[in-house]
């Protein structure tokens, strides 16, 4: 997707005043206040200019000022509706704010008009991806690596796509196709580490050190090198040098977020505050009263993937993705939690409602029961027992130390900025059990818990068990998940399409002796594993 930054704008840019010059040289040396206060200049004196318009909401993009951004491009299209460099600008921006649905309509606008440019279609495949149109989504990258076979990036987001539908060979022959054109680029290396089937070769691990040896190897390549060779000498038993890597790729992405685990914290006291017997009393009846939502959180890689798959095999319930949506309801004012007690019974009901109406685009079935599996989600379980008091809530609870252990191994796409330190990740891991304790206080049995290790040693009473909460009969293909069918778009993609294994509750103590960080700031969490501790 062209920016104004691009060197091929930068040359065209002699026709333009010499303050968009400016503002456009310092955007190309990440110089964003100074490229702000150019434009914002010349803005004033010319407020109808719409390339103005347009590098203003670049830079507001740069900043995640995503809202913003996009006002300022719907400006520039009103002002000047032919102006496709504006419109596909917008169509990025309203991708990165989880509106596919949308960005796919501006884009097939921009399309028209540059029907053969690769970059168009390539946003275009990844929205596609984003609403579950898997097959549509491969069907376009086919189409772009035909014309343009050359681009590494593609054939990594390719490779994504082919592993998301199940397609585990082409999925890995794409991303060697990536490395043979970019043998530097971190992330591809670190995806074939994230499938987890994949073992590496000596020629792997040496093309992974020479990458990481190199002098202009960017931060992001170089952290995603560590992870994938933090696994890479994991699989060989090489532990120290193992975590080493693992602890170097951790430093460099932690050093990049502005990550506060107080601000968790503090969260959770206010929710603990407010979410009182009383409080919940006082709502009873109101929101909207659907009972199709199932909702599987808890800790990224605590068994969420293994609970959805499992219920996704039954014949009633649709799994879908990790929805972003119930976060983004819950903070819609900026005042979360506050926010909760003002909340009408009007505002609840339609809150509950705008959630399923979000989530439809996501449905490719008609069963009655669909599936959220936004780990996340457990910070707002108190949000949902408002909005949708029907709603099955499900707890996916793994061993501490093998659930964060697991957590400091695994680069995130995106977010999940609290797994990058082993002290960040006892804080927020002790924060989420102790939210989830005052919850199953106040409100008992409202949320269903599925411990990990008790699924593993007893799968078919867990199953049975999970299947009753959820209100429907068991069903034999539930033990049989691993051969279901269906899209799967999380790290453990290629772990639930395998029977159950007990590899996943052992994998931390060889690295036991480095785990003290972790330890501490767990407390007594760890000891009283699975249940709270009894103070709280």
């Amino acid at each position: 997707m062209a920016t104004v930054t691009d060197q091929s704008w930068l040359a065209r840019m002699g026709q333009y005043h010499p303050r968009l010059i400016e503002a456009a040289m310092a955007m190309n040396q990440g110089d964003i206040p100074r490229a702000e206060h150019f434009l914002r200049s010349h803005l004033k004196e010319n407020p109808f200019e719409v390339a103005a318009i347009r590098m203003l909401a670049e830079v507001a993009g740069r900043i995640g000022r995503y809202r913003d951004s996009e006002k300022l491009l719907r400006r520039a299209l009103e002002l000047s509706p032919a102006f496709t460099a504006a419109r596909a600008n917008l169509a990025l921006v309203l991708y990165r704010q989880n509106r596919a649905d949308e960005a796919i309509a501006e884009l097939d606008r921009v399309l028209a008009e540059e029907p053969d440019n690769p970059g168009f279609a390539n946003l275009k495949a990844a929205a596609f991806g984003r609403i579950g149109e898997f097959e549509g989504a491969i069907t376009l990258y086919e189409q772009v690596l035909a014309a343009a076979p050359n681009q590494p990036r593609v054939w990594m987001s390719f490779g994504h796509m082919l592993k998301t539908v199940g397609r585990l060979e082409d999925g890995i022959a794409a991303y060697r196709k990536a490395i043979e054109l970019m043998p530097t680029l971190g992330e591809v290396w670190w995806s074939l580490a994230n499938l987890k089937t994949v073992k590496f070769t000596d020629a792997d691990i040496a093309a992974m050190r020479d990458a990481l040896a190199g002098g202009e190897v960017a931060t992001e390549d170089r952290f995603h090198l560590d992870f994938a060779l933090g696994k890479a000498l994991e699989d060989r038993g090489e532990v120290a040098q193992s975590f080493a890597h693992y602890a170097a790729g951790n430093a460099l992405r932690r050093a990049q977020l502005d990550y506060d685990p107080g601000e968790i914290e503090g969260l959770v006291d206010q929710l603990i505050a407010l979410a009182t017997p009383e409080f919940f009393a006082e709502r009873a009846g109101q929101g909207c009263d659907a009972r199709d939502p199932i909702f599987v959180l808890g800790m990224p890689r605590a068994g969420s993937t293994l609970v959805e798959q499992i219920l996704a095999s039954h014949s009633l319930i649709e799994g879908t993705t990790e929805l972003p949506d119930m976060p983004a309801l819950a903070r819609m004012d900026g005042r979360f939690p506050l926010n909760l007690p003002d909340l009408t019974a009007e505002q609840m009901a339609r809150q509950g409602e705008e959630f399923l109406r979000r989530s439809r685009i996501q449905r490719k079935t008609d069963r009655p029961f669909f599936i959220d599996k936004l780990p996340n989600n457990w910070l707002y379980v108190p949000y949902i027992r408002l909005i949708l008091p029907n709603a099955k809530i499900i707890d996916a609870r793994r061993h501490p130390l093998g659930c964060c252990f697991s957590n400091f191994k695994q680069h995130f796409a995106k977010g999940q900025a609290f797994s990058y330190s082993l002290e960040d990740m006892g804080r927020y891991y002790r924060d989420y059990v102790r939210l989830m304790a005052h919850l199953d206080r106040v409100q008992p049995g409202a949320v269903h818990r599925v411990v990990y290790e008790r699924m593993v040693d007893d799968t078919e009473a867990e199953v049975r068990a999970l299947l009753d909460y959820c209100g429907v009969e068991f069903e034999a293909a539930c033990l049989a998940f691993h051969q279901t069918e269906r899209a799967i778009r999380t790290p453990s993609s290629e772990q639930v399409r395998q029977p159950i294994f007990r590899d996943g509750t052992e994998a931390w103590k060889p690295y036991a002796e480095y785990l003290g960080p972790l330890r501490a700031a767990l407390g007594e969490v760890l000891e009283c594993y699975p249940q709270a501790p009894a103070a709280w």
